[in-house]
């Protein structure tokens, strides 16, 4: 048999229906084609339009399951010698093809430019011809946006069309509005996948301003963008990257809540917490203006928040303030937290540019802290410029939506375990769309990330995971139409990806293009460096060896005799 070539029309028909499958929105249909009844391929039947505008409707179905019924004698294939072929034409059986495969096909529907897939619930007739679907119409009904135009993000194509032939372009505005969640296990390219994203993000056609919080210090190859002429456009664009560095890294000690600040202090007493608590009160009091206090101010207000007038009307300090003084002695001496200096939201996001926040050094009790205020900001910069509370120059003004990508996030947002930053996360997730904040997540253990969270994101990236508990999670997470490619992630290799969601108009499995920049996240190799250390320690010694002896000093005498 010939592999398939590239699909230029719909007029290959691989089978025909023998009738419904075992739910209502399924068919079944019998084919000798074992080359393009692959598991996702995606196929179509004809029926004529109940409407005046078309002549007929192509519904198109994607294969969800496939079964061999009917083959040659296994007898024949038991000699390892001769081939079957040879032995089927001995005893006269000319079929080409004589396996036969019963493929069952899940129904999406025809496709609407303005409603998107409409399943009219017409199931095809026994006997009607089942086609594969062209390249260039599915090109036309997969992608909500097609490569290029304003708002699409290209990140690959379809993985079961062979040399790229149908570009998988994504719906860069539902990413942002409704967000999205990348899944895969460890080593699968969930990182190079996102740094694909944040490429099209940057691209002259969508300009996308962007926060990414990179725990790992992974995407600082992002700044190969500056002058690559891949990203630059006839108006003069080109994109801007800031790296952030943890030294660069402050944020306003008074943007910090009480939460913030028990997060960062060591385990204290129910007192000890009571007496912070009545100091943010107090701190609140005292506030005139654009008072920004400091740790100094905190302990002031500790102290006056545990002191109490005895019998005879004499001021006493409680116990808790000293202790709560010692542990607020050492957040002062924290250098990613100050009295003046900070990273305001419009020195993080502009339209076209991208900014990395590096914290691979910053313990994570702070990450957390940094992260929360950072987000809190944000989303309130972005309430209170649509609400025409804030006016330009003010360094909260957001004139603009924004896009927040958080690796390594079931740190930040676990399951089982408190997190300062999961709560600010789950209210954005719910309520940012409304105000132009979209949050992308990027996890290896889905299983570890918050429910409420995870659903939240209605555009999903699901990448290579083998672990089960990981895998059962994603259930109902994904939307109904991807659950059947579900069982692919176990045989999925680096780059693969099943796009689900709302930025795309049906579930598809796609292979990753290649990053126009560096990808920062390559696992080290080991055996490399070691030889490498190896042969370095090696000629270094050689050239110890190969040195000649130093000759041994004279002597210094003094008349005659060594005063050595």
């Amino acid at each position: 048999m010939t592999p398939p070539a590239s699909i230029d029309s719909g007029n290959l028909v691989i089978g025909t229906v023998k009738g419904p499958g075992e739910d209502g929105n399924q068919y079944v249909f019998i084919t000798a084609d074992n080359h393009h009844v692959k598991i996702g391929e995606f196929v179509f039947y004809e029926i004529d339009a109940l409407d005046d505008n078309s002549e007929s409707w192509e519904i198109l179905g994607k294969i969800s399951d496939r079964r061999l019924i009917d083959h040659l004698p296994d007898r024949i294939f038991a000699d390892t010698q001769i081939s079957p072929e040879t032995i089927a034409s001995l005893i006269g059986f000319t079929y080409p093809n004589p396996e036969i495969y019963e493929v069952t096909v899940d129904v999406i529907g025809y496709f609407h430019p303005a409603l998107g897939f409409i399943n009219p619930r017409i199931t095809p007739d026994p006997g009607a011809k089942v086609r594969i679907a062209a390249d260039s119409r599915l090109q036309q009904v997969v992608n909500k946006k097609q490569p290029g135009d304003i708002g699409s993000a290209q990140i690959g194509s379809l993985l079961l069309r062979p040399g790229g032939a149908v570009p998988v372009a994504l719906d860069v505005k539902e990413i942002v509005s409704t967000h999205m969640a990348i899944l895969a296990g460890t080593g699968s390219g969930k990182s190079y996948t996102a740094g694909v994203l944040i490429e099209e993000f940057l691209q002259p056609y969508n300009r996308a301003a962007v926060l990414i919080f990179d725990p790992h210090g992974e995407y600082n190859t992002l700044s190969e963008m500056r002058g690559h002429p891949s990203f630059q456009a006839s108006d003069g664009y080109a994109p801007k990257v800031q790296i952030l560095t943890p030294d660069d890294i402050q944020i306003r000690m008074s943007s910090l809540d009480y939460y913030d600040i028990l997060t960062l202090l060591p385990e204290m007493s129910d007192r000890q917490q009571s007496i912070l608590n009545k100091a943010f009160t107090i701190l609140g009091k005292h506030k005139r203006g654009d008072y920004r206090w400091n740790v100094n101010d905190l302990i002031a207000a500790v102290y006056e928040a545990d002191t109490t007038a005895d019998d005879e009307g004499n001021d006493k300090v409680g116990s808790s303030a000293p202790a709560l003084e010692w542990k607020l002695d050492r957040l002062a001496r924290s250098p990613y937290f100050h009295q003046m200096n900070h990273m305001a939201p419009r020195d993080l996001f502009e339209p076209g540019q991208v900014t990395v926040l590096q914290m691979n050094e910053i313990s994570q009790e702070e990450q957390q802290v940094i992260c929360a205020a950072v987000l809190r900001q944000s989303y309130h910069a972005r309430i209170n410029t649509a609400r025409d509370k804030i006016e330009e120059g003010d360094e909260n003004y957001l004139p603009f939506p924004v896009f927040v990508l958080i690796e390594e996030a079931h740190r930040f947002a676990p399951a089982k375990e408190p997190s300062r930053c999961k709560a600010v996360l789950r209210t954005i997730l719910s309520e940012g769309r409304k105000f132009g904040l979209g949050v992308g997540l990027i996890t290896q253990r889905p299983g570890k990330l918050d429910s409420d969270v995870l659903s939240q994101c209605m555009s999903q990236f699901l990448m290579r995971i083998v672990n089960p508990v990981d895998q059962e999670s994603l259930k109902y997470g994904v939307e109904a139409a991807g659950r059947d490619l579900l069982k692919e992630l176990p045989a999925l290799t680096k780059g693969q990806v099943i796009i689900s969601g709302a930025c795309v108009n049906t579930p598809v499995l796609c292979q990753v293009r290649k990053r126009l920049t560096q990808h920062g996240g390559e696992t080290l190799n080991a055996p490399h460096e070691w030889q490498g250390y190896f042969q370095k320690h090696r000629l270094r010694t050689q050239k110890i060896q190969a040195a000649p002896v130093a000759a041994k000093p004279k002597a210094t005498t003094f008349k005659g005799v060594s005063i050595e």
